[in-house]
């Protein structure tokens, strides 16, 4: 018998074309999952993944549109009803960004605010409504909201700081602010779907190394007390775990899996 056995598993997760969103895909359906990979991007990443995997499907929605979304439910969830859900699609700004979305907050848009919220809050909100509601009419169903440590702490400046760079980086408010409305939003649900057998918990993380300049990466280490910032299958366990009936009796709990970035 696996311990974590997910073949009778069906996962809806959203932002799947993303870096991440592809290597939980890839993962879950290695594990013996059937996963409906949502994003509002196709890429040949993803339909490489959709000719490797017969467990895996693309769909191709604007999860911020509740219409859109009720169209891609009704179209795959008539009968079999996905048993978790991971809200995983997020917008995250970088200093490559343009610079309307990277400003200090005094001069932070009100445009650049609202696509962040749409996407990482609203997003959110409405594949839990949507799918989540299928799940409870059920009776049995885990949703993971995928969050992140600044959902719970604020982002250190210092870590952003480049001397050889002209250009000042400020992690932009709304990712942090949107994060920890995510929190709350776990926290609620975990509560009102309780007694339908609904699990709603928050996969907090740290930061994962990907191309970032090497500035970047030693500041951000130095902060870490492992050292160094995550590899991208280390997340692959806390999803797997999440996703599995042994965490059946763990709802509106934060799982933080940070190297030890919280600890400090």
């Amino acid at each position: 018998m696996k311990l974590f056995n997910l073949s009778k598993e069906s996962i809806f997760i959203t932002g799947a074309s993303g870096f991440l969103g592809l290597q939980y895909s890839k993962f879950l359906c290695e594990q013996g999952a059937k996963v409906y990979g949502v994003d509002i991007n196709e890429n040949k990443k993803i339909l490489n993944l959709k000719k490797k995997y017969k467990n895996f499907s693309f769909h191709k929605c604007n999860i911020t549109s509740e219409k859109d979304l009720i169209a891609l439910s009704n179209k795959l969830f008539r009968k079999n009803i996905p048993t978790v859900l991971i809200n995983n699609a997020a917008l995250d700004f970088s200093p490559d960004d343009n610079d309307e979305f990277i400003k200090p907050f005094e001069k932070y848009s009100n445009e650049a605010w609202n696509k962040a919220m749409n996407v990482n809050v609203n997003g959110v909100y409405l594949c839990c409504k949507i799918i989540g509601s299928k799940m409870a009419n059920k009776k049995k169903g885990s949703i993971i909201n995928v969050s992140s440590i600044y959902g719970i702490v604020s982002p250190d400046p210092k870590i952003y700081e480049n001397k050889d760079k002209k250009k000042k980086f400020i992690k932009p408010i709304p990712y942090s602010v949107s994060k920890s409305a995510i929190i709350n939003l776990t926290k609620y649900l975990a509560v009102y779907w309780a007694k339908k057998n609904v699990r709603v918990n928050n996969l907090i993380l740290g930061g994962m190394q990907n191309k970032q300049n090497k500035t970047f990466i030693k500041n951000y280490s130095n902060r870490v007390p492992f050292g160094r910032m995550a590899k991208i299958n280390e997340y692959n366990g806390s999803i797997l775990f999440l996703s599995s009936d042994l965490s059946s009796y763990m709802t509106g709990s934060n799982l933080v899996v940070d190297g030890g970035w919280t600890a400090i």
